[in-house]
């Protein structure tokens, strides 16, 4: 159930759990292997025909989605210190996708665009550990290694913020090609772990642009996906760069 912040209005979709006698921390890596299958699970239950899309109706009733909504109140007990860079990656690519399809699983009328829901991005949140991450936190302050979302220069994460410390050193921009914001033209849905991530993105990466990118040789010209416009410095310094 879905809880709304003092501060600022977001929506912390994953509750707190239930008291337990004993105490500690949750393992990241055996958390995010779960949830890894209960997104599998989720994925075989109600995934539309074209692997891209989800079937919210048949999700909201989805034993998997119900299960997986219980799971992620574990999240307030992880310790993310516990991770490599890669398992890092992976934890918050799964959890990016799973974060979107759950904040638009719980609305009560699925709109027609994600863009009809203000603010989605900055107000769906899961509580990790002690901090909140929204899917903005995760993807540019994490997964994009603190840097500005294209449409600011304000970096997510300030100096002294304690999500800083686990914002990768290293941006891969083949993220871009993993991560589903929830639009038509997102990639598919895909479920990443600690062996398969390289092939998997490669994958995703090369099947992206054989969709969104076309190449016109008597022109002299290449059409690309605006994700390469908003995300140029993810790619390269130059125009060149940017094409290679």
């Amino acid at each position: 159930m879905a809880t709304t912040g003092k501060k600022e209005d977001i929506m912390i979709l994953n509750p707190d759990p239930p008291p337990k006698q004993e105490t500690g921390n949750v393992s990241a890596t055996k958390l995010s292997q779960q949830l890894q299958k209960l997104m599998l699970r989720m994925k075989g239950e109600c995934m539309q025909e074209d692997g891209k899309g989800v079937d919210y109706s048949k999700l909201k009733d989805s034993p998997s989605f119900k299960e997986y909504k219980q799971e992620v109140a574990q999240l307030h007990e992880v310790e993310l210190s516990e991770l490599t860079d890669t398992q890092t990656k992976v934890f918050f690519i799964n959890l990016y996708n799973a974060l979107t399809i759950h904040g638009l699983g719980v609305m009560d009328t699925l709109p027609k665009s994600v863009l009809d829901v203000g603010q989605f991005w900055k107000i769906t949140c899961y509580k990790i550990g002690k901090n909140v991450y929204s899917l903005d936190n995760m993807e540019h302050g994490i997964l994009r290694g603190n840097r500005p979302h294209p449409a600011t220069i304000d970096k997510p994460f300030d100096s002294d913020d304690p999500r800083l410390k686990y914002a990768l050193k290293q941006l891969d921009p083949r993220i871009h090609f993993a991560l589903v914001c929830g639009a038509v033209s997102c990639p598919a849905i895909n479920v990443y772990t600690e062996t398969n991530i390289d092939a998997a993105l490669d994958s995703a990466t090369k099947n992206f642009c054989a969709q969104e990118v076309s190449m016109f040789n008597e022109f002299d010209e290449i059409w690309l996906s605006r994700i390469f416009q908003w995300y140029r410095s993810d790619f390269g310094v130059t125009e060149i760069d940017v094409i290679k």
